[in-house]
């Protein structure tokens, strides 16, 4: 069996590469929940939607979010009766939100209405929520503390960045079977996801860190810095904030003690001895994710560095 803590857009399509090599059922996703928020009183979980919704074939491959070929008839009208437009909900994905939300109310867990949801869409891999808790990213700026998804899609990362705040992750739990997935596997590979925010958040979920640990010499980190810059998302302007060099060296530096092997781009093949001084393995190979082949190149570089 093979483990992969994912985000969003980068942890699908990097998922989308494994299954290419690895029979789906023994795949296991773990996906952060951190940017879990709620809006016009609907549950909504960005990226495990993401996730699932990429591996079952629905999603809208130009985005790599919502749902390829949606429509917004109910957000046009949400909008023109006052509401807030800043997050786009597409009317199918609507759908995954309002009976998530009906699903909570009657009692059920978010790691039980995942797996609902993924064998209703036909999305092949296990999907397990880091935690059946609530939980949510948030981050501090100069213009105060404010959601992941707020600073992300509503102000468009432009705020200084202070810091990172994981709201309700001391009261969290691994979700049922995530601790057990991680001892089990063959090979637990961190994907290409916000090393802070995304990835992150899962392993400030008391405990998981603690697995990942002990499971060291299994686990495979990919870079989501290339040439120092993030390929998506606003990981540059986070780890700067952390304290972290954007770059590959950086990414590593984010993962010491918990990775025994790092991915790096070709064009940071310079950072491999630095990297190596932190005490990991690194393998260098092509990390843009920009086909099906390439997605299945990443994957094998990622999984030989186990087997090796």
């Amino acid at each position: 069996m093979v483990v992969v803590l994912a985000g969003g857009v980068g942890g699908a399509r990097f998922i989308e590469g494994v299954v290419q090599v690895v029979p789906p059922e023994q795949v296991t996703a773990v996906v952060n929940t951190g940017d879990d928020f709620t809006l016009y009183g609907l549950a909504i979980s960005p990226d495990v939607d993401i996730v699932t919704c990429t591996l079952a074939g629905l999603i809208d491959p130009a985005m790599g979010w919502g749902i390829a070929g949606d429509t917004d008839e109910c957000m046009g009208m949400l909008t023109r009766l006052g509401g807030p437009s800043w997050f786009k909900l597409g009317d199918r994905d609507l759908a995954l939100h309002i009976r998530r939300t009906e699903l909570l109310r009657a009692g059920l867990t978010p790691t039980q209405i995942a797996e609902q949801f993924r064998v209703a869409l036909g999305c092949p891999v296990r999907i397990l929520p880091m935690s059946d808790e609530h939980v949510e990213t948030h981050i501090l700026t100069e213009a105060g503390q404010m959601h992941f998804e707020q600073y992300l899609v509503e102000r468009r990362a432009q705020d200084a960045v202070l810091g990172v705040v994981f709201e309700g992750v001391d009261e969290a739990k691994p979700a049922p079977g995530l601790l057990d997935a991680i001892a089990q596997a063959e090979a637990v590979l961190i994907a290409p996801s916000n090393p802070l925010v995304s990835v992150g958040t899962i392993l400030a979920v008391p405990g998981v860190r603690a697995a990942i640990e002990q499971a060291r010499d299994r686990v495979v980190a990919v870079s989501p810095i290339v040439g120092g810059a993030a390929i998506k998302g606003p990981a540059a302007p986070l780890m700067r904030a952390q304290g972290y060099e954007v770059s590959a060296l950086g990414v590593a530096q984010c993962y010491r003690g918990l990775v025994g092997t790092m991915v790096i781009d070709q064009v940071d093949a310079a950072l491999a001895d630095p990297i190596r001084a932190l005490g990991m393995d690194v393998v260098v190979a092509d990390t843009i994710m920009r086909d099906a082949a390439a997605k299945r190149q990443l994957a094998l570089a990622a999984l030989g560095a186990v087997a090796a």
